[in-house]
């Protein structure tokens, strides 16, 4: 379906074309007569399938641009996520009245607070920043249509889910709510019930909650061979855009002086960086300027880099959710994509859990751990089963 069939502003529409955006995703189109309609919603896609606009679109032509009061509320679990939300936001109603604005901790109150008072019709927001500026009086939710959870199995997480029962509290009067996410186990959804009323389902993720259009490679070494290996992916893999995921910062900060000195346009990224350097770093790597970003998951969630061609897992994820966002950063909007991921002794049963929980076909670029297991299974099966093929792509050193 177009988005020229859904008879939207001229203003929107322009703004549309000028983002190329012709074709509906299938999560926009499944999603945008619901939204319109003011029903709540919970909405699972998988990541890079166009939740962002699917959400943004009927959220802006819900907002009434002649009344200065936040309408329209975005919440969301971390700062890039906040800043890219709000910049889709600006780009589809630049050419409107709207005024978006995005809060979140890290960056000055003063000037925060300043914008919040001038006037503010869409606010997205980390949940932290938010609940100290309503404290304080300087955010009122009393005109608040229509409310977005984005990411929403990591705001309903232990971590997050008290204060988004506050911030649902604050909007006393009658709106429409709404869960995006590209994962929910049942026990979240089960709390994502607390905060929708009679809210319509839908799930494009079926079986598969792995991107189909990305390729899932993995390499079974010792862990003191990880940097020689990884140099020797970097050098014969045809990479457009890299990130590389380890578990904690020190681990980032140890490969990034490790590779800085033979590997060119290399950058980190963390939470321990001011925030004026994240978004720095951010924009240099939408740019292109950065070609391999070494990250914790700081970058695994809901960011949109639509140059990335590959994924690498330095470190293995702690869990499926956790590999699914981020291998999410490649093969966006279908793009084909590849996941690199190192695996030790020490992650085999972690590795096992993530494919079966996943549904994922792995590829190995190195001996395949499980082989023996796989022989001894087909010599005590009474009909032989087809082997999977393995995929050497590596020449080994004489």
């Amino acid at each position: 379906m177009k988005f020229s069939e859904l008879n939207l502003p001229d203003k929107i529409m322009a703004s549309l074309g000028k983002m190329g955006f012709e074709e509906m995703t299938p999560i926009q189109e499944a999603t945008y007569p619901i939204i319109a309609a003011g029903q709540d919603l919970c909405a699972l896609a998988e990541t890079g399938s166009g939740k962002t606009a699917a959400c943004a679109i009927p959220l802006i032509q819900k907002v009434d641009t002649t009344q200065n009061t936040i309408q329209g509320l975005v919440i969301v679990p971390t700062r890039e996520l906040c800043l890219q939300y709000v910049t889709e936001i600006q780009s589809i109603g630049g050419k409107t009245d709207l005024a978006p604005f995005a809060i979140y901790g890290g960056f000055s109150r003063e000037i925060q607070t300043a914008k919040l008072k001038h006037g503010v019709h869409i606010l997205v927001a980390t949940p932290g920043r938010l609940i100290d500026l309503l404290y304080e009086g300087i955010v009122d939710l009393s005109n608040v249509k229509c409310a977005i959870l984005d990411e929403a199995d990591e705001l309903l997480q232990e971590g997050f889910f008290s204060d988004i029962k506050l911030l649902l509290s604050c909007i006393i009067h009658e709106h429409q709510t709404i869960l995006f996410s590209a994962t929910m186990a049942d026990d979240i959804k089960k709390l994502a019930h607390d905060c929708l009323r009679d809210p319509q389902h839908i799930s494009l993720i079926k079986k598969r909650a792995a991107p189909v259009s990305i390729e899932h490679c993995f390499f079974y070494l010792h862990p003191k061979n990880k940097q020689a290996e990884l140099a020797r992916f970097i050098e014969e893999e045809k990479i457009r855009q890299a990130i590389i995921f380890c578990n904690a910062r020190h681990l980032v900060d140890k490969l990034f002086r490790t590779l800085r000195g033979s590997v060119k346009n290399v950058d980190f990224i963390h939470a321990g960086l001011r925030q004026e350097k994240r978004t720095s770093i951010i924009r240099k790597f939408r740019k292109k300027e950065i070609h391999y970003l070494i990250a914790t998951d700081v970058a695994g969630r809901g960011l949109d880099f639509s140059h990335v061609s590959h994924v690498i897992n330095w470190d293995f994820p702690g869990g499926g959710e956790q590999y699914t966002h981020r291998t999410g950063r490649a093969g966006r909007m279908g793009r084909k994509g590849k996941a690199f991921t190192f695996v030790t002794k020490h992650d085999l049963p972690a590795f096992t859990e993530v494919i079966k929980k996943k549904n994922i076909s792995p590829i190995w670029v190195s001996k395949d751990p499980f082989q023996n297991e796989k022989l001894h299974d087909q010599s005590h099966s009474s009909s032989p089963k087809k082997k999977k093929r393995s995929f050497h792509r590596f020449k080994k050193k004489q």
